[in-house]
């Protein structure tokens, strides 16, 4: 990545960055309140892009070599808030109380407005910025899928009745996850190579 493309690329990331941040707290309030899998699951989701995007921030001055290791540091990372879903999906699944619909619809549309304007600040970069532009992208991109799922689930679950929507939703975004994770680890590795070169 040239110096330029870093020098633009780290407006773009620390937006991103804050912006996940901010909507963290509102979304882990929220899912706290109603008892929520899949929100419970977009808001850690939530702290770890803000993570994500602070260490992109971090390692844009760094060699190619430096920031493929952060690449793959980073595709670890994007594996925590699935294993999050899990766990909460498991205590959910031991009272399956459904959620309140309407806040959770309502919630991922405000998710999804966040996502949408990250991924579009992002898009940008996503080829040229390397695995850590790719990662950032592909978190926003993937968050962007999870919030209109969930938006789905808030409304099976007020015809329904039903906390299964809102647990297959949240084991759905653990899914989506692991394989944003398997992408930037396999950009990652193959950065690393052509630096190592």
């Amino acid at each position: 990545m040239t110096d330029d493309r870093t020098s633009e690329l780290a407006p773009a990331v620390r937006f991103v960055c804050l912006a996940n941040l901010g909507y963290f707290f509102v979304e882990f309030a929220i899912a706290l309140s109603i008892a929520s899998v899949a929100l419970f699951a977009d808001s850690i989701d939530f702290l770890e892009d803000a993570s994500v995007n602070f260490l992109i921030l971090i390692a844009l001055g760094w060699s190619a070599i430096a920031r493929a290791r952060v690449g793959m540091v980073l595709a670890a990372l994007l594996l925590v808030p699935g294993l999050a879903t899990l766990w909460m999906a498991a205590t959910k699944f031991l009272s399956p109380v459904p959620p309140a619909a309407v806040a959770l619809s309502l919630t991922a549309l405000g998710a999804m407005a966040v996502n949408v304007v990250c991924a579009l600040v992002l898009v940008r970069y996503r080829q040229q910025g390397g695995s850590l532009a790719k990662a950032a992208f592909l978190s926003a991109r993937n968050d962007v899928y999870a919030n209109g799922a969930i938006i789905i689930a808030g409304a099976l679950t007020g015809f329904f009745d039903s906390a299964w929507p809102d647990l297959i939703t949240g084991i759905g975004i653990a899914a989506l996850n692991a394989a944003g994770a398997r992408e930037v680890w396999e950009a990652a590795r193959s950065e690393h190579r052509e630096a190592s070169a």
